[in-house]
């Protein structure tokens, strides 16, 4: 049996998923960043995860989606805007956001208006309505993610934010 480059983890220390990758990687013989690729396929696995159980324990009672949450959360914090940079901040196409508006603005939670100056430009705003909604749903929102966070200590929640940050602000420059 050889032994693993210097950079492969020790399979002892992966869980499920990752130790099928990294044995499956060792056959083929790849010239592979397994911290990288530890770190990334785990921000996506956790963001996955965590973001099933919002929509399950907080968001489903008030019939709401993560996409649908995050766009009346941008609005309550930002206030109105252009639907295009709600579609940026809120991490979505502007084809899906036309939908999700559609269903906020149905309940009432919404509304949107042409700008007199550039009619293709539509304006986002949120209701009463949906500010109440918002303020109602997002306690129960952090309440989950305090217990999805649960399973750090309060020091490696900042180490792990503040590397989340870093990779954000490097992302965005680049």
């Amino acid at each position: 049996m050889s032994a693993r480059p210097p950079h492969q983890p020790h399979l002892g220390d992966l869980i499920g998923a990752e130790r099928d990758i990294v044995a499956r990687l060792a056959e083929v013989d790849l010239d592979v960043d397994y911290d990288a690729l530890a770190v990334v396929s785990n921000i996506f696995r956790v963001a996955a995860m965590a973001r099933r159980r919002i929509e399950q324990v907080a968001l489903a009672p008030e019939r709401l989606s993560w996409t649908a949450f995050t766009t009346l959360w941008v609005l309550w914090i930002w206030g109105e805007m252009e639907s295009r940079h709600l579609a940026a901040e809120a991490n979505v196409t502007k084809g899906t956001l036309t939908g999700v508006l559609d269903t906020l603005e149905g309940r009432g939670l919404i509304t949107r208006r042409r700008r007199t100056s550039d009619r293709r430009l539509v304006m986002v705003a949120l209701t009463d309505e949906g500010a109440e909604v918002i303020a109602r749903v997002f306690p129960n929102v952090n309440a989950t993610e305090v217990e999805v966070a649960g399973h750090l200590s309060s020091r490696q929640r900042r180490a792990m934010a503040g590397g989340l940050r870093a990779m954000v602000r490097g992302l965005a420059e680049s």
